[in-house]
């Protein structure tokens, strides 16, 4: 199977952190998609890089892992399943070797942090 392509930030709606390395994307529901980066920057460097950038502080919505959501974008219930934003995840907790990259032989073979980035559409 072919290695999809990776989205434009202007089809994102929202920067990627540079570096960060596309995975694939996901089907979120209701004509959405979700689309998941791998950094090897850690979860607190991505906090900052987002919160200057999306010129926001988001919101720690999980201490154990640690999960940052920055919203960034108006959540309509009956048109999308999830609200757009920026979710930054550390993959790293409690002693955990990070998200294990699904490409055999990848370099690096496990990323300390996720980037899950849900565009935003007007509908």
């Amino acid at each position: 199977m072919p290695a999809e392509p990776a989205p434009t930030e202007a089809q994102l709606g929202v920067p990627v952190y540079p570096g960060a390395a596309f995975i694939r994307s996901f089907d979120a529901g209701q004509g959405q998609r979700y689309y998941l980066y791998g950094s090897t920057a850690s979860f607190a460097e991505l906090v900052l890089y987002y919160r200057a950038q999306l010129k926001d502080k988001g919101d720690l919505v999980y201490d154990v892992p640690p999960v940052h959501m920055f919203e960034v974008g108006r959540f309509r219930e009956e048109t999308m399943a999830f609200p757009p934003g920026v979710t930054v995840k550390d993959y790293t907790w409690g002693g955990a070797k990070g998200y294990l990259v699904p490409t055999p032989g990848a370099t690096p073979n496990r990323f300390p942090t996720i980037i899950q980035i849900v565009p935003v559409v007007n509908r």
